[in-house]
């Protein structure tokens, strides 16, 4: 049976917080770092899954998180750093962070990017103090490992995720309850 106090969880806590944050830019600050993984990034998406290029087109704004780094063990937590761009021009830095709780183990490291539809879910974000992902976000999966595909009823929503380039241990990654939060670099 194991027995846990408040000091084992939030050392368990702050071991899962200092492993997420391996590896996803967190040493670079600098806004040229940042809008330098955020371009890499956008290249890979549209190189890998051209139908991005369509939705980007369409979009307000776009949330490019280049590396989120999540890592489990019965605690969870993830972080990443990226940029608000609105025509193609970086705006906003943005961080992006998580904690779960339950059954998991593993590490994984994913891209993503929100696309905001509507000028009035861009505004919402920006306006926010800590917006988080929940169940307004759609999401435009992968099928069949080299097209995006975002269905017409996916289209028409506010924001829409795309979720790319995940490795690691884990399976799955999950934009849900995930906090953004404006940061200066």
């Amino acid at each position: 049976m194991t027995h846990f106090t408040r000091r084992s969880f939030a050392s368990s806590l702050l071991a899962t917080a200092g492993l997420a944050a391996c590896g996803n830019g967190i040493n670079s600050q600098r806004p040229a770092a940042i809008d330098a993984r955020v371009a890499s990034t956008l290249d890979f998406l549209y190189s890998n899954y051209p139908n991005t290029r369509d939705l980007a087109a369409r979009a307000s704004g776009q949330l490019v998180m280049p590396v989120v780094t999540e890592a489990g063990l019965g605690l969870g937590a993830s972080y990443g750093r990226g940029a608000l761009r609105i025509n193609e021009a970086t705006v906003d830095y943005y961080s992006a962070a998580s904690g779960s709780a339950g059954l998991q183990i593993g590490v994984q490291q994913y891209s993503h990017v929100l696309f905001f539809m509507t000028p009035e879910a861009l505004q919402q974000f920006r306006t926010s103090d800590g917006w988080a992902a929940g169940a307004d976000v759609e999401y435009a999966i992968s099928d069949r490992g080299e097209t995006i595909s975002a269905e017409t009823t996916t289209s028409l929503s506010p924001v829409i995720a795309v979720v790319f380039a995940q490795t690691g241990l884990r399976v799955g990654a999950t934009l849900q309850g995930t906090k953004y939060t404006r940061i200066i670099p």
